[in-house]
């Protein structure tokens, strides 16, 4: 795998050996965290002491899903909102409406049907390779019962999503898999993806073992045998590049639908500049929280910019360019309840998406199977097993048996009902805040808990109602 590497290997050890096992303990593998005790040193912890015995056994880096283990992050916990008392008026919870609907798309005016949501929340895009068609079908029936869309992912278009979703984005990854006009045309938003929040700058990784027959015939490729997609797209090199791209897709789709591009946060005020430059209807900007099926694990910790951060910027750099109200921003990246969707859209978006937390409410960590987590060496609560397939509860998996775990009227209702209880959270706050609408939520509303926070967001420190700055 090292291409960067020209040396070759010279001696073959006992594999044995080299893999800790003379003297070795049953149940304590070398090479995972809960093998060892902690110890007193901060750096050498159990956990960078089980990834050096990890690489050097693999000889490669070591690849994981879920999320970010990076413990130094800002988050939306460190903003609290700051309710209305004498200088504001709130709204009735029961008797007084708080409007959630959301329209993606209609700010430039160039597409016939913009996306029309019934909340401010979709499902991200999450491809069926990572996911079973279980959970596809799951999450599409959960989203229609809310009134909101799902992504088809990078894997290409599922008969059985599209049949299940009332609004469905179809999305364009740079590797091309399963690119069919047919389908573009049966959806209702297309979106061109340029990177993800979990391992910005490359591409999609799906490993051999969830490469079934099924998904290999999709993607055409060989089944069983680990999917690296592109880091860049082939059609377009840069901004110039993608305005073509853009207008090649309105013609396709005859002007019907928008355009969304999705990107991982890492320059977010300049890329949200550039992208909306290219004509794009919708920015999705993921944060570096956001989750993946796999993923080179140091990637997920050390690339990225966390999602308070990068909604800010963004806002910004739409403000800036004189594009806020013709190009909608999306946030995404580690959104958890109806509390961060309203601190996100006050501090800027005006849609957010869920990936993990959606997951989750499939079933994901779910305490059942308990035996099939102990056998993936991990618990409930726990798991960030998705990379290898053997996803217990049939989410994130193409096992058939493990699949059918997932039963999708049940998951359906667990989605939809997670997300109503999380637009119930968000108008709960915009009423308490006096605001008859989630979108008319605004940095005003928010104060910093933390110096950082206020720096990272330019949100008021609370107490001192101004921002820190330098």
């Amino acid at each position: 795998m090292a291409d960067d590497l020209t040396s070759e290997p010279v001696l073959i050890a006992d594999e044995n050996l080299v893999t800790f096992g003379d003297g070795g303990v049953e149940g304590r593998p070398a090479g995972v965290p809960s093998s060892y005790a902690e110890g007193k040193s901060p750096r050498w912890t159990r956990e960078v002491i089980a990834d050096i015995h990890a690489k050097s056994q693999l000889g490669r880096y070591q690849l994981r899903g879920f999320s970010t283990f990076q413990k130094n992050l800002p988050s939306f916990d460190e903003l609290v909102f700051q309710p209305a008392t004498m200088t504001r008026l709130p709204l009735e919870g029961y008797r007084e409406r708080c409007e959630t609907r959301t329209v993606l798309g209609d700010g430039l005016g160039l597409v016939e049907n913009p996306v029309e949501l019934d909340i401010p929340i979709y499902i991200a895009s999450m491809s069926f390779g990572a996911l079973s068609a279980n959970a596809k079908a799951a999450l599409g029936r959960g989203a229609k019962k809310a009134g909101t869309m799902t992504c088809t992912g990078e894997g290409g278009m599922l008969e059985e999503e599209r049949a299940e979703n009332r609004t469905l984005l179809y999305q364009l990854s740079p590797a091309r898999y399963m690119i069919d006009l047919d389908h573009i045309r049966r959806a209702d938003a297309v979106e061109i993806v340029v990177g993800q929040g979990a391992k910005p700058g490359t591409g999609g990784l799906l490993l051999g073992m969830k490469v079934s027959e099924r998904v290999a015939r999709m993607r055409n490729l060989p089944q069983g045998v680990d999917q690296r997609s592109t880091s860049r797209h082939p059609d377009f090199l840069g901004a110039d590049d993608m305005t073509i791209k853009i207008e090649e897709l309105r013609e396709a789709t005859d002007h019907k639908v928008p355009v969304f591009v999705k990107m991982g946060a890492t320059r977010p005020y300049y890329d949200t500049a550039v992208a909306a430059k290219t004509g794009a209807d919708v920015i999705v900007v993921d944060g570096l929280e956001g989750g993946t099926g796999a993923s080179p694990e140091l990637l997920l910790d050390n690339t990225g910019v966390p999602t308070l951060a990068a909604i800010p910027a963004a806002r910004r750099a739409l403000d800036d360019t004189g594009m806020s109200g013709k190009v909608k921003l999306v946030a995404a990246g580690g959104i958890r309840s109806g509390v961060d969707v309203a601190k996100a859209l006050a501090l800027g978006a005006d849609c957010v998406m869920i990936g993990s937390a959606a997951m989750i409410s499939l079933g994901c960590n779910s305490p059942r199977y308990v035996e099939d987590y102990t056998a993936i060496g991990t618990e409930p609560g726990a798991c960030h097993h998705c990379h290898t397939g053997r996803c217990p509860v049939g989410v994130a998996t193409q096992d058939e048996v493990l699949s059918s775990r997932v039963d999708v009227e049940a998951a359906s209702e667990r989605v939809y009902r997670f997300l109503t209880a999380m637009t119930m959270e968000a108008t709960l706050l915009a009423k308490a805040c006096g605001k008859s609408s989630v979108h008319n939520l605004e940095p005003e509303d928010l104060r910093a808990l933390t110096l950082e926070a206020s720096a990272f967001t330019g949100i008021s420190l609370v107490g001192a109602d101004r921002p820190f700055t330098w």
